[in-house]
């Protein structure tokens, strides 16, 4: 039986099925929108702790969980002790889990030092880890990427370092930094970290429906997955591969009403959160959710020029009528 609860420090999660975080996607709505659908944890975006010490008030949105069912993991990321340690005291008044990011590819992040260049240098990364968890009042836990590249994999390494240190799980995503997302996530490099080490192991990369979530647990024996991008206009995956782990059955795809009704709720939480410039960040929503659908590229290039709310509930309720 592979679906189970999953205790992380002294926090039990309901299951161990995870949204990942992912900047620009996990804000507040769409959390709420997948933890309707079961998983036994969902991430914020990742926040910078720079961003943290200095009072940056866009990072504070990112931090607002208010109305949230917990438990929730927020996510910090950084290269200096000093920050680090803030944010983590900072974010334990809110957090019922704090993620440590070290697995980050994108180059605005990396040119700080920041995400997977802390893999380039372990001293650094250990220094880290040790801020956090000194700083925190609830358990830490740290994603992190295989390693840098294929001349620098520290995926088991790292994974020894952060059980040393307290980490009290980690995740480990099957790729190296300079294969961003290509390629095939290497479960292998997974297995070997979770024979290292006691502490809780979540696999994370290429998990995008049933089959590869089954795959991830059969073939690494991890504790947990974190599912990312496979949460793309598709919440209900939590829903539907804990069915099957259960079961062995597929539960079909919803159906358009309540595809519509998940939608329309979406965008009512965007409004609420953002105004309606949320309208403009609802698009890649909006187009993840009608992928393949009948006639969806010529939909979403409709959508393109909407701004305001009214406008793009009609667009999309007149598009569905259509299906």
């Amino acid at each position: 039986m592979y679906l189970k609860p999953l205790k992380i420090g002294n926090v039990k999660l309901k299951n161990n099925l995870i949204l990942a975080p992912m900047a620009g996607v996990t804000n507040q709505p769409f959390r709420i929108i997948c933890k309707a659908f079961g998983p036994g944890l969902v991430c914020t975006e990742m926040a910078s702790s720079r961003a943290i010490f200095h009072d940056d008030k866009k990072t504070n949105r990112l931090l607002n969980t208010k109305g949230e069912k917990s438990p929730i993991s927020f996510q910090i990321f950084g290269s200096d002790e000093e920050t680090m340690g803030y944010a983590s005291k900072y974010v334990s008044k809110m957090a019922d889990i704090i993620d440590i990011n070290m697995g980050c590819p994108a180059p605005k992040v990396v040119k700080n030092g920041d995400g997977s260049k802390l893999l380039l240098d372990l001293l650094q990364a250990e220094k880290v880890m040790k801020a956090v968890v000194q700083n925190a009042t609830v358990p830490v836990t740290l994603k992190y990427r295989k390693g840098w590249d294929k001349d620098n994999i520290v995926a088991v390494e790292i994974a020894k370092i952060a059980e040393s240190v307290g980490i009290s799980a980690i995740t480990i995503h099957g790729r190296t930094r300079t294969e961003f997302y290509s390629g095939i996530a290497d479960l292998e490099i997974i297995k070997q970290v979770k024979q290292a080490v006691k502490i809780p192991v979540i696999g994370n990369g290429d998990v995008v429906n049933e089959e590869t979530a089954l795959r991830m647990f059969q073939e690494t024996g991890v504790d947990g997955i974190m599912i990312g991008r496979g949460s793309f206009g598709n919440p209900w995956i939590f829903e539907k591969i804990a069915h099957f782990l259960q079961t062995g059955e597929k539960l079909p795809e919803p159906a358009k009403e309540e595809k519509l009704a998940i939608i329309k709720k979406h965008i009512q939480l965007a409004v609420e959160e953002k105004g309606e410039i949320a309208v403009k960040e609802l698009r890649k929503h909006i187009a993840w959710y009608t992928k393949n659908l009948k006639n969806s590229s010529e939909f979403r290039s409709s959508i393109n020029q909407i701004e305001t709310q009214d406008e793009l509930l009609q667009k999309i309720e007149e598009y569905f009528e259509t299906l």
